[in-house]
């Protein structure tokens, strides 16, 4: 069973999938963000391509635990995800800091500022995830 995990912001839409034992992230891929019908068209392919069973969208609640509008957003993305795949189980996850986690761990590997710039939303998409698959194991 494997799991995908999405940072979905404004323009972008960061992809990590889960291996099929679920113990480890992998980033995708950063989705350009066109339009609605394109943006979900790729979803479709990548849920098809690594055979997805659920799906784990970023929550970007505020620091002191409420939701503002980028909550909003995603949950309006994350209804639009719903329609678009009934059959997909979504589960949205607490993502706090998960960028800077991201962004902390590129400058570590000394990963330029114009190519952090490239990954930094893939990267945390594999932070999103591999937190929830963290607090999974048994």
């Amino acid at each position: 069973m494997r799991i995908i995990g999405l940072d979905v912001g404004d323009r972008t839409i960061g992809v990590a999938v889960s291996d099929l034992l679920g113990w480890t992230a992998q980033g995708v891929e950063v989705i350009r963000r066109k339009n609605t019908d394109l943006d979900f068209e790729r979803l479709a392919e990548l849920i098809d391509q690594y055979e997805v069973e659920n799906v784990l969208i970023g929550w970007p609640k505020n620091m002191n635990g409420t939701i503002g509008p980028r909550c909003e957003k995603v949950q309006a993305f994350a209804d639009e995800f719903k329609l678009r795949f009934p059959a997909q189980k979504i589960i949205l996850w607490d993502e706090r800091l998960s960028t800077v986690a991201a962004a902390k761990s590129l400058i570590a590997a000394d990963v330029s500022r114009a190519k952090r710039k490239k990954v930094i939303d893939k990267m945390a998409a594999v932070f999103i995830l591999q937190g929830y698959l963290d607090s999974h194991m048994r």
